[in-house]
Order: structure tokens, then sequence, then C-alpha cells
């Protein structure tokens, strides 16, 4: 194996695998001309299943397809990677990330839900896991309702919170006593006992050790909430990373191989996109939010004011959670976003094809605009989760003040702020995959609706997992792969915040400077969109850059305030500049025809779809 102290700049061949819970994607990164480049990137299908059971199976499945395509040798005769790299044959590092087996499950337990227990599941969230439930003393379940259902969850772990240092252990004691009482077995392997982490009152360890020791794998680390007006949530998340690799991922078949393979500790695929997030916004000192869409759930990530939260809708997805973003945004919150008339049964029965046959993708026109209708929605509706639950916190250990505390409970206070996001990215199929970028462009901004001037941009193909455990490692190489092979940038969104009561009128007045010379300018009238090219520059790939001037109408604002000149550079993309003066917030008709024309209109100007396809109903 490569040496685990082999320092940055003596990397120069980087081999990456992310096994999830379908695929094994693996892909290839090496130093050329001064710069590290993706090379080829392979997949498989993921054995982690009978009949294989081992999920280095897939993943020398994946590196094979590599080793074709690249003309690089990779494994020896053995089927063990070869390291370090000599010429042509090897690897100087491997890493992977992983969610086969359905990712890291976990309950989370706490004495208030809206204090302790909400300060658990923000740990729990960020160190990359989906939070099947929260335990509370005050969730108007009885106890032997939550036995039960700790017994039929059978989580991966269990964190358990509650009390500040110092105050009453009583209420904590008796959760420990719940957990107890339920006697939780794991949901991989039998073999071994569930892992446990207490994070609540140091004063209740003694009591928490005797009533939980002996059926479980108990762990302590520092309270959650030491004061009520702090919280401390590192050392809960480092804790739950390491027990997720040294029981959870040990349990499945074959992991305990790929663990021996690797250079780096395999992370949590969602964990790993949030860590290649954090980092970008952290080198370009931006504000950034990330969502990721998949089958059955939506990640959404966010970096305002230096603070990082991540959120998981478990039950918003584009194929086996199809039917709950049906149920839950409503048929005409997903018909709004059709722009033509559709038989209402037809529909459902869409939905729920879509639910039963996941992996199948549109094969006509109208099926595609209906499945990227149903993903605006799906997006809107984990974003609305994640603004509720990132919610103000100070200081750079995330510390929030029981002042915040009352005021969000009041106000809904949240960090997240339209007008200071400085870029916005998409991942997952819907969006990676979309026929064409402006459609993506255009999904993430109905869903999310952007204020100001907001980047946009897509993984080109879900590298983000495997270039969020290579930041660990090799910072430099996953920034300069990321931006160069991962990120495709679609463009800059500019759109004034405020409201036209007549309906008619200048929302702005423009003035762009292309490269070349060439000078856009005009007034962008209520309710329009408007496309300006600006792509990319040819020899880096990077996005071209152009000088602009903004001057939004009395009573809307670019950031600057209300009627404020703004003059920006701003930068292109595959899509270009689009300029969006539909106000915010945003109101689609409600009148139908109405609707559809406008829907008719935007989408035109954007070339989201072929027009004939707008002309059908």
């Amino acid at each position: 194996m490569a040496q685990k102290s082999m320092k940055p700049e003596d990397i120069k061949v980087i081999l990456a695998t992310d096994c999830g819970s379908t695929t094994t994607k693996a892909t290839l990164i090496e130093k050329r001309d001064g710069e590290y480049r993706l090379i080829v990137r392979g997949e498989a299908p993921t054995t982690v299943e009978a009949p294989f059971e081992d999920v280095t199976n897939g993943v020398l499945n994946a590196v094979g397809e590599v080793e074709e395509l690249a003309g690089r040798k990779l494994l020896d005769d053995n089927g063990r990677i070869i390291s370090p790299a000599n010429g042509n044959v090897g690897t100087d590092i491997y890493i992977s990330t992983s969610s086969a087996g359905g990712g890291l499950q976990m309950m989370v337990a706490g004495v208030v839900r809206s204090m302790t227990a909400e300060s658990a599941e923000r740990a729990a969230l960020g160190a990359g896991s989906i939070v099947m439930d929260v335990i509370a003393s005050n969730d108007k379940r009885l106890p032997h309702q939550q036995i039960e259902r700790i017994r039929r969850l059978r989580p991966d772990m269990i964190l358990l919170s509650g009390g500040v240092d110092g105050g009453t252990t009583t209420h904590v004691v008796e959760i420990a006593e719940l957990i107890s009482a339920a006697d939780p077995k794991p949901r991989l392997g039998s073999g071994y006992k569930l892992p446990v982490i207490f994070a609540g009152n140091k004063d209740a360890v003694g009591p928490v050790k005797e009533t939980l020791a002996e059926k479980t794998d108990l762990t302590v680390v520092d309270n959650l909430r030491p004061v009520l007006e702090r919280e401390n949530l590192l050392p809960a998340r480092e804790k739950i990373h390491d027990l997720f690799m040294e029981h959870v991922m040990a349990q499945a078949p074959g992991y305990k191989k790929l663990m021996s393979w690797c250079d780096a500790p395999i992370m949590p695929t969602p964990g790993a996109v949030g860590s290649i997030i954090k980092r970008v916004s952290e080198i370009e000192k931006i504000e950034v939010v990330g969502v990721d869409i998949g089958g059955a759930t939506t990640d959404v990530f966010s970096v305002f004011q230096d603070v990082f939260n991540r959120t998981v809708s478990a039950n918003l997805g584009m194929s086996y959670s199809i039917s709950n973003v049906f149920a839950e945004a409503g048929l005409p919150n997903v018909m709004r976003w059709v722009p033509f008339h559709m038989d209402e049964r037809d529909l459902r029965n869409r939905v729920k094809n879509k639910m039963i046959r996941p992996t199948t993708i549109p094969q006509m026109m109208e099926e595609l605009i209906f499945e990227q209708a149903i993903a605006k929605e799906a997006l809107r509706l984990a974003f609305v989760q994640h603004k509720s639950f990132a919610t103000v916190l100070k200081g750079v250990q995330q510390q929030r003040t029981i002042a915040d505390a009352f005021e969000q409970s009041t106000s809904g206070a949240t960090l997240v702020n339209m007008m200071t996001l400085n870029m916005l990215i998409g991942s997952g199929g819907v969006l990676s995959h979309a026929p064409r970028r402006q459609q993506a462009a255009l999904m993430l901004i109905d869903a999310f609706l952007p204020e100001g001037i907001t980047r946009l941009a897509v993984d080109s193909i879900f590298m983000m997992p495997q270039l969020g455990v290579l930041a660990e490692v090799h910072p430099l190489a996953a920034t300069e792969v990321f931006n160069k092979d991962c990120l495709i940038h679609l463009g800059t969104c500019i759109a004034p915040a405020g409201e036209m009561k007549s309906g008619k009128g200048s929302v702005m007045n423009y003035e762009i400077e292309l490269p070349g010379g060439k000078v856009e300018k005009g007034s962008l009238e209520f309710g329009t969109m408007k496309l300006i090219p600006l792509g990319t520059d040819e020899k880096t790939n990077l996005p071209a850059m152009a000088k602009a001037v903004f001057e939004p109408a009395r009573g809307f604002d670019l950031g600057a305030g209300k009627g404020a000149k703004v003059e920006r550079t701003i930068s292109g993309g595959v899509v270009g500049v689009i300029l969006d003066g539909r106000g915010r917030p945003f109101v689609v008709p409600t009148d139908d025809k109405m609707r559809v024309a406008k829907l008719r209109e935007w989408m035109l100007e954007l070339d989201i779809y072929p027009k004939a396809a707008l002309e059908r109903g």
C-alpha cells in the first residue's frame, strides 16, 4: 500500500471510489502539466448484497473499467490495488466514500425537543447520517411507544444528549432507561452491541453508564449543550464518524478488506459532499448552498456566516419517494410549473409508475417536463426544511445563544439569506443529467428563488463525494479537479428582489460589457426573463467574465439597498447570464391561461424545451 505519510506534493496519481447503494463509481486523477485533472471514470454495480456480499467486488470491477479506459495498470494478478505508482502502473493513494447498505442511519434522543434534542439532530445530520427519529421527554409519546419505536427502527447507532453540565440528571437518565428497556439491536450484524454516544450533562455520566454499559457499546463525549447559551457539536460529530467506521462499516460484507486498502478513513457519502461544499466556501470566502437530489432523499448543504449546516429530507426524492413529493407538494403546486394542461388521473399514474420502476427515465418530452416540475417541488420542500433547521448560530464552534433561540421561535430567524448567497450548486441525476443545461439552471432558480446576483453550477458526473474525502488528504488536488472537471458553471442569475403592485413596469436597467467589447444594455420588464449569452473560456474551461452595471427600479433591491445601483464583474457559463424580472417573493399567475402563457414565454426565452413541445395542449 501507499505510505500513509506521503507528502501531498509527492502524490501524482489518485484513485478514488464511491460505493453507492446501487452503483460503485471509480475516478482516476493525475497530475499533468503541473495541475491535477480527472483522467477517466468507470462504474459497476455495487456488490454489497447477495449473491456477492462483498463490496470489494464492485470496487474491483469499477477500477477494472478505469484500467481499460486509461491504459494504466492498477490491479495486480491477485486483484489488489498496486501502490505506489511507478511509471504507467499503480496509484499513489486510494481513497473511498460509501453509502452502500443505506448509509448511516441514526436515532437521536434528548430531553427537550426544541433544545438538546435539536442540537443532537444537528450533530448527527452534520456527520452525514439520516436521522430516523428523534426521541424526547416532551415529544408526546408514551414510554412504551418510544421503546417500541427504538426496537422497530433498528438504527446503526443512537446519540443521546440532555441537560446542561451541573444541571438535573433525572430526565436524561430516564431516556437512557428507555433505551435500555428497548434493548436495541443494530441493523447490520448481530455479533456486536449497538453503539450509543452520550453527549449530555457530565454529572449524569455515572448513572447513564450504569444503565447502558451492559447492553450497548457506550461512548461518552463532551456535552452538546454544556451551558444553555452554547452549542458544542464537534466532539459528537467526530465520534459518529469514528464509530461509523469501526462498527457500522465493519459489519457490511467486504468492508474490512476495503478499509485495509484505503489510505484515508472511508467517509459516508453525504459527509464527503458536505466537506467539499465547506471547502469551496472557505477557499473562495463565499456563501454557498449545495443540493443533492437522489431517488429516495434530498440533501441540502449550506454555509452562511461561516456556519455549515446539512439537512436530509428522507421522504423527498425522484424515484422511491416521488409519491411523497407529490402528496406533500399537492397537485396545484406541481402543475404550476407545467406549461400545458394534463389529465389528473394520467399524472397520478405517471407518479406511481416512477415509484415502482425507479430506474426508468423519461421517454417523451411531456414526461421530462412533468418530472422536472416534480423536481422543482422536491427541491423547494427540502429547502424549506433546511431553512427551518439552519437557524442562527454564533461563533466558530457553532454557538447559539439562548436569546437567539427565543428570537427564532418567534420570528423564525434563519441563517439562510438568499440576497447574500454567492453560489448555488446542484447535484443528482435530475440536475446533472438534464438533457439541456438550461433546464438544470431553471430548476435551481424556480426551486430556490435566489435574490440579487448568484452563480449557478451543477456537478457534472457526481464526483463531489470522492473529492470531499480527497480534500482531507490533498486539498489542492481536490480543489483543482472540483473547479475544472467536476463543476459545470451554468452562469449567473440576476434577480432583483421586490414587488410590482401594478404588475407592469421596469424592474431594472442593465448594461453588460461582454468579452470582445460588445455591450448588452436595456430595461428588464416586470414578469419577464432574459438570457444573455456569456460562455466559458476555451483555454481554461473557466467562466468568461463581464463587467456589468445594474440600476434597480425604486422598491427593487440587488443587494445594495432598494433602488441602489450595483457595479459588478459577473461570470458566465454554459447557459449564460439569466435576468429574472419576476420579482421576489415570486408568485406564479393563478389564472390558468395566463400561467401557461407566462411559463411558455420564460421557457422559450431561456431555450428550455423545443418550441414544438411548448405549443401542444
